[in-house]
């Protein structure tokens, strides 16, 4: 009777004890959680009571396990499965320690601080340090693991003493990986990309989503990942527009001819920002940049708070530009002009001349000779003459 009751108390001691320590510890957390809202530390351990529960029945099995003498045949195999879940579920918790603690740090620095690039610099920073103290803990725990085996204590030794080797092959042949994590530390502690950031990086325009210490993720304007080593952004030039503050200024270029109302332009360009909530307010302009024997070049200069609203300021004032010149101003847009060329002052006056020679007064002015209507309205009358063609 006493083989039977000895197991059942050690082993279901063990495990009630560890339900009842485990159910005690989340009801203290849950107190602390609801009594300081203001930190979210408590919540996020709450996050860690299964490894917690699994370190506590671990350590009370290994513990208790040889007064149970259960299995007495296959002692060690147990006993050593015990201590390899103790030591992997003690590492579990401690990256979930670990991981509340960083969190609550971000989120104690993200609300006592305003500017959105000091933000994502901590973020990537935190990040990155998780990721390293994850992998840190992990490789100790694999090790002490590997250390419980008797036949690993001996290669252990045998290794230890061609480190030097060992080392020197090893970084031969992880030469990519470590430049990669290397370059990883370099970027989320120099600050030059952080996650959040728009970037252009081979022609793509995008937001940087994750960084990992091996590869950085873009993600594109059209819901496409661009993933890139993280040495490409150590090594080659990349455009960051977020660094430095996210306002931007935007251009919009326009081609239109040469009799184009530019006053009324530069209105009408003030009268779409202000109607348009992505504009931000800061600034405006119009100016002429270029010409060409057809047309001008017509360059409007706008700003916006970040990438996203600049791309929509530029679009609105492109397309309701055009749709107010085809409506209003028809003649100020590109065409080509197939009417007959008036002739210079010279040859009028000469024309002139001669008539009055042959019959003692002028010869009539027709439409395209010397008449001294405005260039406005020339052209006007030419945009609407069957012959005119548009462009």
């Amino acid at each position: 009777m006493e083989n039977v009751l000895r197991p059942v108390i050690v082993v279901g001691g063990s495990v009630v004890l560890t339900v009842l320590v485990g159910w005690a510890t989340d009801r203290l957390l849950r107190r602390a959680n609801a009594g300081h809202p203001e930190t979210p530390l408590w919540g996020l351990l709450r996050r860690g009571r299964i490894p917690y529960q699994l370190v506590l029945c671990a350590a009370l099995l290994r513990g208790s396990y040889d007064q149970a003498k259960l299995l007495e045949a296959h002692r060690v195999a147990v006993g050593r499965t015990l201590t390899l879940v103790l030591i992997g579920s003690a590492a579990w918790l401690v990256i979930r320690i670990a991981s509340a603690v960083v969190e609550t740090s971000y989120s104690r620095y993200a609300r006592a601080h305003r500017d959105p690039a000091r933000v994502r610099r901590v973020r990537t920073q935190v990040s990155l340090i998780m990721r390293v103290v994850s992998a840190v803990v992990g490789v100790v725990a694999a090790s002490a693991m590997l250390l419980t085996f008797p036949a690993m204590r001996t290669a252990g030794a045998s290794l230890l003493a061609s480190a030097g080797i060992l080392g020197i092959v090893a970084g031969v042949a992880a030469q990519s990986t470590l430049s990669n994590l290397f370059a990883g530390l370099q970027i989320a502690f120099g600050d030059m990309v952080r996650i959040g950031d728009t970037v252009v990086v081979n022609g793509e325009w995008g937001t940087v989503e994750e960084i990992t210490l091996t590869y950085l993720t873009v993600r594109t304007w059209d819901e496409r990942r661009i993933t890139m080593p993280v040495s490409y952004f150590t090594s080659q030039p990349f455009e960051n527009w977020s660094r430095g503050g996210a306002q931007m200024t935007g251009i919009v270029y326009f081609h239109v001819d040469h009799c184009a109302p530019v006053e009324a332009m530069r209105d009408k360009l003030r009268d779409i920002l202000r109607e348009c909530p992505a504009w931000d307010g800061r600034a405006y302009g119009l100016q002429v940049t270029d010409t060409t024997p057809n047309t001008l070049q017509v360059r409007a200069l706008v700003t916006a708070k970040d990438a996203d609203d600049i791309w929509t300021v530029r679009v609105t004032v492109r397309e309701q530009m055009i749709r107010w010149l085809n409506e209003e101003h028809p003649y100020a847009l590109p065409r080509v002009n197939t009417a007959s060329a008036v002739p210079p002052p010279s040859r009028r006056d000469h024309a002139r001349a001669e008539g009055a020679a042959r019959g003692g007064h002028e010869a009539p002015d027709g439409p395209a000779r010397g008449t001294h209507e405005p260039p406005e309205d020339r052209l006007r009358k030419a945009y609407e003459s069957p012959r005119t063609g548009r462009g």
